[in-house]
């Protein structure tokens, strides 16, 4: 399940660290966290959709590593993504 542009520019706009900002890594993950609420959404209606499974799966283990990066690099910018996106720790 893809973001629609305008979901996917608004979530930009609410994280970004700079005007031309699309890529750090508060921003990747918050892009992340809205299409696993997506797809967890779509799993529950559709239970067997086993490539949606895979999908998810793989968006879940790049969110970790991103939040483990930020954690290890930046925590005070690491606790402000999970405060930020109501994460847990």
């Amino acid at each position: 399940m893809a973001l629609k542009r305008s979901k996917k520019k608004k979530i930009i706009g609410e994280h970004r660290k700079h005007e031309t900002d699309t890529g750090s890594p508060q921003v990747q993950i918050a892009i992340l966290t809205q299409e696993i609420s997506l797809l967890t959404e779509h799993l529950q209606a559709h239970k067997k959709d086993h490539s949606a499974r895979k999908g998810l799966l793989t968006k879940v283990a790049d969110r970790r590593k991103q939040l483990k990066y930020l954690e290890m690099n930046k925590p005070t910018e690491y606790q402000d993504v999970l405060t930020a996106l109501g994460l847990k720790k």
